[in-house]
């Protein structure tokens, strides 16, 4: 590692009142630590960006064990907590920064699960080794000489943007499929391109993601997609059959080719139309970026169209009903992911709901369609704008801006109608106790049946007066039970 770039470091670390006091701890008891893993490659991107500071949580090894570390923390960290001390991680906060210390380790894999059998390294290399990729395997001494080691050219690297392992592509990833889709993840995450052994490994051992639980696989594909540009990471994920794996969906709409002949195919319109939600998302101030809801959307929307493609006359291919077909798909690939159970609803009603617009026409919609149209999507019709306008990929600049400003009309009608009425709270204009006293019944379903029927009523007529909706109900009623 070149001279400026350890002095970097070294100063990096320094300017840590932390780092500086547990080195002296430890080593005052005769202990090794350092700081390592994600630590220091993040400081090292942080210098080069012109940061002077060791950014986020601090990743330190040390030869002492979990139990002396907790002795040689006692009255000086804020709090412990030892969840990985089976793994040899105790946990800490110290003087406002998040501190995880791992004792060495030398760890061996079953190749049936990704459980390893924990052992503990006799030194640092023993533990740099068995990291997942070179940029993760380099270290600094918090000792008194802040000595930087980088036994597998990790800064290189870095520097070259590039993905390796410190030993075999397929014995780590043998070791720890989960390897794999963190591989993915940092191909967004810190742009780095994957060496070919890496490509190959994954491809040749994609399969073997399977012993990993759902939950880390969700975890890893949400981190993939809440990065700033994930389009390469899922190209990768794709290509290496990871995906046929843990969400075979995605992989499918490869073979698939859009109804409107401008893209090669679906596979690669999901994609345009997640980069251009991610810019809609970035775009608008109040809409909480990253947004995994509509990320989650904008890739899947489409996954109902391989099991509803027809090949119709004239050579054209259509996908009728694919948004209802997609929101059943989408609500169990994402439940098998272990997604919350907000996060699958929203994703599959965006789904649902992402072909409505295009009953718009030119504006023929009444006032009453548009209120279905705000009702249904509830708090998701902000993310259903963005949906919907970034699922117009054509290239055709003429139709693009028309179907652009057809959508700018019929936001401006939703304005001109919530300005009117509270669109976002629709409720009949008789409430359950003034339905039970109108129809003389007590709770029960005939009373939700004419609540229902007020609230269509409502959408479609919308507000009345009260005189006019106990008209309307005594009707619907006399008519029910006549």
């Amino acid at each position: 590692m070149p001279a400026a770039v350890q002095e970097t470091v070294r100063r990096l670390v320094d300017l840590s009142p932390v780092l500086t006091e547990l080195g002296e701890r430890f080593a005052a008891a005769g202990f090794e630590a350092h700081l390592v893993g994600g630590s220091v490659r993040d400081a090292l991107l942080s210098a080069g960006a012109g940061i002077d500071q060791v950014p986020g949580d601090l990743d330190v090894t040390t030869d002492a064990r979990p139990e002396q570390v907790l002795d040689l923390l006692r009255g000086w960290a804020r709090s412990t907590w030892n969840t990985g001390i089976a793994f040899g991680t105790v946990g800490a906060e110290i003087g406002g920064a998040r501190v995880e210390i791992t004792t060495f380790r030398a760890d061996r894999y079953d190749r049936e699960s990704r459980n390893p059998e924990v052992a503990w390294g006799d030194s640092l290399l023993d533990d740099l080794v068995r990291r997942d990729f070179t940029v993760n395997a380099m270290a600094v001494s918090l000792g008194p000489d802040r000595t930087v080691t980088d036994p597998f050219g990790g800064l290189g690297d870095l520097l070259a943007r590039r993905l390796r392992t410190p030993g075999t592509a397929e014995e780590s990833f043998a070791d720890d499929p989960l390897r794999m889709l963190r591989a993915v993840r940092f191909v967004a995450q810190l742009g780095l391109t994957p060496a070919d052994d890496v490509v190959a490994a994954m491809t040749a051992l994609s399969g073997e993601l399977a012993r990993i639980t759902p939950e880390r696989v969700q975890a890893e594909l949400s981190k993939t997609l809440l990065q700033d540009s994930p389009r390469a990471a899922l190209e990768l994920f794709v290509a290496t059959g990871l995906a046929d794996v843990v969400l075979p969906e995605l992989s499918a709409l490869r073979m698939e080719i859009d109804e409107h002949h401008q893209h090669k195919d679906v596979y690669t319109h999901s994609l345009t139309v997640l980069d251009q939600a991610i810019e809609l998302e970035k775009a608008d101030p109040g809409s909480g970026s990253p947004d995994l809801v509509l990320r989650l959307a904008a890739l899947l929307h489409d996954i109902g169209k391989p099991a509803t493609r027809r090949h119709e006359p004239r050579g054209r291919v259509s996908f009728h009903h694919h948004e209802v077909v997609g929101a059943k798909l989408v609500r169990k690939r994402l439940q098998a992911l272990k997604y919350s159970k907000e996060i699958v609803e929203q994703v599959a009603r965006l789904t649902f709901l992402h072909l409505r617009f295009h009953g718009y026409g030119r504006g023929e919609w009444t006032d009453s369609a548009v209120r279905r149209y705000v009702t249904d999507a509830g708090d998701l019709l902000p993310r259903l704008h963005k949906l919907v306008r970034s699922d117009s990929t054509t290239r055709n600049k003429r139709r693009a801006a028309a179907l652009a400003a057809t959508y700018d009309s019929l936001e401006e009608r939703i304005t001109v109608l919530a300005a009117q009425e509270d669109l976002a709270r629709v409720r009949p204009d008789l409430d359950g106790n003034a339905i039970m006293e109108i129809l003389g019944v007590g709770p029960g379903p005939e009373v939700g049946a004419a609540w229902r029927f007020l609230k269509d009523l409502r959408l479609e007529r919308g507000p009345l007066d009260p005189d006019d909706a106990e008209a309307a109900l005594r009707a619907w009623w006399a008519e029910r039970t006549g």
